[in-house]
C-alpha cells in the first residue's frame, strides 16, 4: 500500500489527482486488477468526475453548498459539521479498474481528492490488488 501526501490550501477544495494515482498503478508493476483508494479523514473525500472543464467542479462546490450551507445551525461543536456531511454524500474511498499496467478511466474522468475543512495536510492511501492472488 503506498501513503501519498496532499495538501490543500481552501476551506473547500476539489484537487485533480489523477496523475498520482495513474503512477502508482504504473509503480506497482501490477498488470490487471484493481486500484483501491481510501481517504483516511472525516472531512474529506474522493470521487471521479469530469476533469477536462473546470466549470463542472465549480459546480459539483457550488451545489454542495446550496445543499449543505456552511452557516447554518449545526449541532456539532468543532463547526465543521458541514464538512462531515459533505463528506458522506461523496465518500471516502473508491475501486478503479486496471488493465495493462494502466488505470482505466473515460476520456473525460479524473480522480478528484475533495477537502471540505481545509487548508490542511491529508492523506490517501492507494493499493493496487492483482486479479489474480
Amino acid at each position: 500500500m503506498q501513503q501519498v501526501g496532499i495538501s490543500t490550501k481552501s476551506r473547500v477544495e476539489f484537487q485533480e489527482i489523477t496523475t498520482t494515482v495513474a503512477e502508482a498503478v504504473r509503480a506497482s508493476g501490477i498488470q490487471s486488477g484493481v486500484c483501491y483508494l481510501f481517504v483516511p479523514h472525516t472531512t474529506a473525500g474522493i470521487t471521479v468526475n469530469e476533469h477536462a472543464d473546470p466549470s463542472v467542479v465549480d459546480d459539483i462546490e457550488a451545489q454542495l453548498e446550496v445543499m449543505v450551507p456552511q452557516q447554518r445551525s449545526y449541532r456539532h461543536l468543532e463547526g465543521n459539521a458541514p464538512a462531515h456531511i459533505k463528506a458522506s454524500l461523496i465518500g471516502s474511498s473508491l475501486a478503479l479498474p486496471v488493465d495493462g499496467g494502466r488505470l482505466i478511466l473515460g476520456t473525460w474522468q479524473g480522480v478528484f481528492f475533495c477537502e471540505f475543512d481545509g487548508p490542511r495536510q491529508r492523506q490517501l492511501l492507494i493499493k493496487v490488488i492483482p486479479d489474480k492472488l
